[in-house]
């Protein structure tokens, strides 16, 4: 039996909603930079004009790209057929400069999960791949001014089932701390870096006040705060979009109270 990682409450009233049996997996895009990807060996990076084609697929399929939160809350209510969750890990610059514009002209929303201790710095993270600017404190507000909600990455993008206890509450509670004050606004979006989760993970991440937590591919556990996502890249057409859309249902079990 997978394990269960709590309840989640979209529209933010504090009450609980009653159990549910669980349902379809969500099916939650994570994409990471938005810009050249002549030189990207991790495979986070797809071009402005991919990325175009990736929405007008999704809108002559009759989706629309929305954030977690507004998926959430939309599947809450017994809705969300047309709809699917958009997400940027890392807070790279080219978000604003190059992601936002074509997410406007699409009429997509987004979640873009961003590091609250790296404001202004680079994916210092990655050592083979080029260095990539990140958004600073000025960039996150105008996302966020924009409509696209801002969740948590940690706070310096560390394994968190590495972390000790110290470093495990610091990435997760100070990260959603700094980013409400940051952005006048209640966090409730976390994402694993690395996609890496373990039940240790999980249940800081629930007692820190997210409502919601994204991974890749969280094994046995299930719920709202293990949400499993699709990688998109550059090399995903038309037909491979088409193939991971139906394939992730079939591959992912259902998600306990989601």
């Amino acid at each position: 039996m997978a394990a269960s990682v709590g309840s989640v409450d979209p529209a933010g009233t504090g009450a609980l909603p009653a159990p549910r049996r669980p349902g379809p997996v969500p099916w939650v895009a994570m994409y990471h930079s938005v810009g050249d990807c002549s030189d990207d060996p991790y495979r986070i990076t797809v071009t402005p004009e991919r990325l175009a084609g990736q929405l007008a697929w999704l809108r002559r399929r009759g989706l629309r790209g929305v954030s977690v939160a507004e998926l959430l809350a939309a599947r809450a209510r017994g809705g969300a057929r047309d709809l699917v969750g958009l997400t940027f890990d890392d807070g790279y610059a080219d978000f604003v400069t190059d992601a936002l514009p074509l997410l406007r002209r699409w009429d997509c929303g987004a979640t873009l999960f961003v590091l609250p201790g790296r404001l202004g710095g680079d994916n210092a993270w990655d050592p083979l791949g080029p260095r990539k600017p990140l958004l600073t404190a000025d960039g996150i507000r105008h996302a966020a001014a924009e409509g696209v909600e801002i969740g948590s990455h940690g706070l310096t993008h560390v394994d968190l089932t590495k972390a000790d206890d110290v470093a495990l509450k610091t990435e997760v509670a100070e990260s959603r701390a700094r980013l409400a004050e940051l952005t006048g606004t209640r966090v409730d979006g976390f994402c694993y870096p690395y996609g890496t989760v373990d039940a240790r993970a999980v249940e800081a991440v629930r007692e820190a006040g997210y409502a919601y937590a994204c991974a890749i591919d969280p094994g046995p556990l299930t719920g709202p705060h293990a949400l499993p996502r699709v990688h998109v890249g550059q090399d995903d057409t038309a037909w491979r979009l088409h193939l991971k859309y139906r394939l992730h249902r079939l591959r992912r079990r259902p998600v306990e109270g989601v």
